[in-house]
């Protein structure tokens, strides 16, 4: 199943991470980790205005995203938005933002959801948990966070007008670890006494690890089984220190690895595959939206949402997973059918490491989307031939309930 690719393969998916990169580490935010991630060789970029590594020395991209996969990779994550909702109606408020089920979910449970504008457009994706503490739990994307926050307390604001009780509350001096690979429960439940066989997919809980108070939820951007643990600051050292020290195969990883085992899982890039200028229904994320959310069309921008996903024939265009052939496909590159015409434009791609394809999301008329339609991609001068086909990539090995 695992190709071997050279380090320059994955050359594109790197610059993806890095065509920002233009402050000095000296000027971006820190997280709690990054002087160990110094001390490790962590090779540190800037990314959404935070100071993060891209890799360590002792894996290449393609070892790192190969051992995530087979082993148990630990990333910092901590530049994402922790945010917690108070007040008897959370509920109500949050689903005035968000396309999410939320007073259907179970406690201790979540999703992943969509913020949406008046237009239909996708501000960013977040992931919601309903504590049975009495509050809702959001994490949403750093390159998002100060627009989010902004548009968040905004709606907070009009909702206590209207006479709502919500508080809004920046999670303090919390970092976010993402513990990712099949291995991981195993090597987890070393520092855990109650039983992650029982934590699922997008289940959530408030134990201590090692005897630190943690919320571990079981979730992740790689496709992989994992875990990410919300822990306090002056902690989060010693928690990575801990999980690293119980087997040689738990590996510290980056921002490159990340970025391609996302896109192997088909999982977007927020800015890369979806935006202000994209809808759940042109992004392939109707699954998001829950048939109460669809009846009800309560959330914001449901009508042109709605109106797109029933629309006979559909029009527009729609995010697709393509294989292209000999070359890698880079974001930018045009899509073309076989008569030559543009229909499309890619906006990731990179090799797979673990297939050795050349995959690649895009964005195509709706005309182009059955699998197995035959396209073109346009690299620099040439064409060449491309497939669409089915996500994610690789198949994905969620932690999910026996059925």
């Amino acid at each position: 199943m695992f190709g071997l690719l050279s380090r320059n393969s994955l050359r594109s998916s790197r610059h993806i991470l890095l065509r920002r990169n233009f402050s000095s580490i000296e000027e971006l935010k820190k997280t709690s980790l990054y002087d160990f991630h110094l001390e490790k060789g962590g090779k540190m970029v800037d990314f959404a205005g935070w100071a993060l590594p891209v890799s360590y020395p002792d894996l290449s991209h393609v070892e790192s995203h190969l051992h995530t996969r087979k082993g148990v990779s630990i990333f910092d994550v901590s530049h994402m938005l922790q945010l917690h909702i108070h007040g008897k109606d959370r509920i109500k408020f949050i689903e005035s933002i968000l396309v999410a089920d939320v007073e259907s979910l179970a406690l201790d449970t979540g999703t992943l959801s969509l913020m949406t504008n008046e237009e239909g457009g996708i501000i960013d994706d977040c992931i919601v948990h309903k504590s049975s503490a009495g509050f809702l739990n959001l994490v949403c994307n750093a390159g998002c966070a100060e627009k989010d926050f902004a548009h968040i307390s905004e709606r907070r604001e009009a909702a206590v007008r209207s006479g709502l009780d919500i508080t809004v509350e920046v999670k303090p001096q919390h970092s976010l670890i993402a513990v990712q690979g099949p291995k991981v429960a195993s090597f987890l439940q070393q520092g855990i006494k109650e039983d992650l066989s029982e934590l699922y997919f997008n289940h959530t809980a408030l134990v201590d690890v090692w005897g630190i108070p943690c919320r571990v939820t079981r979730c992740g951007y790689t496709g992989e089984d994992g875990v990410e643990i919300s822990v306090p600051d002056d902690a989060a050292v010693e928690l990575v220190e801990r999980l690293m020290s119980v087997s040689d195969e738990v590996k510290l990883a980056g921002l490159g690895a990340r970025d391609s085992l996302r896109l192997e899982a088909g999982l977007c890039l927020y800015g890369n595959d979806i935006n202000e200028s994209t809808t759940p229904v042109e992004g392939a994320l109707m699954w998001t939206i829950s048939k109460r959310r669809r009846a009800a069309r309560d959330f914001p921008g449901a009508e042109k949402i709605m109106g797109q996903f029933i629309a006979k024939p559909k029009t527009g265009k729609r995010r697709v997973g393509l294989v292209v052939e000999r070359a890698p496909a880079r974001p930018g590159y045009p899509v073309l059918n076989l008569e030559g015409e543009t229909i499309g434009e890619v906006t990731s791609g990179s090799p797979s490491p673990c297939s050795g394809l050349n995959i690649a999301m895009a964005y195509v008329d709706s005309k182009y989307i059955k699998n197995g339609t035959p396209l073109l991609v346009q690299v620099r001068k040439r064409v060449f031939p491309a497939t669409k086909v089915t996500m994610p990539f690789v198949p994905t090995q969620y932690y999910n309930p026996p059925k």
